[in-house]
C-alpha cells in the first residue's frame, strides 16, 4: 500500500515537472514570437516613414563675423 502512494507521488511530480517545462517553453515561443511581430511592425513603419533631407550647411547666427574675436586673444 506504501509503495503505491509513493509511486503515486512520484509519478504526479513527474508529470509536473513535465507541465512546468512545457509551460516555460510555449511562453518563451509566445515571447519570441511577440517580439518578432514588434520588431517586424517597427522595421515597417520605419520603412514607410519619409525621412528628413538633410541640410547642406548649419545657419550661421547673425551679428557674429568672427568664430573668435580679437579682444579674447591672449
Amino acid at each position: 500500500m506504501l509503495s503505491t502512494i509513493t509511486a503515486a507521488e512520484t509519478q504526479f511530480r513527474h508529470d509536473d515537472g513535465q507541465r512546468r517545462k512545457e509551460i516555460a517553453l510555449l511562453a518563451s515561443i509566445r515571447e519570441r514570437r511577440a517580439a518578432a511581430s514588434r520588431a517586424d511592425r517597427v522595421a515597417t513603419i520605419a520603412a514607410v516613414a519619409p525621412r528628413p533631407t538633410a541640410r547642406a550647411a548649419w545657419a550661421r547666427p547673425i551679428g557674429i563675423a568672427h568664430a573668435a574675436p580679437e579682444a579674447c586673444v591672449a
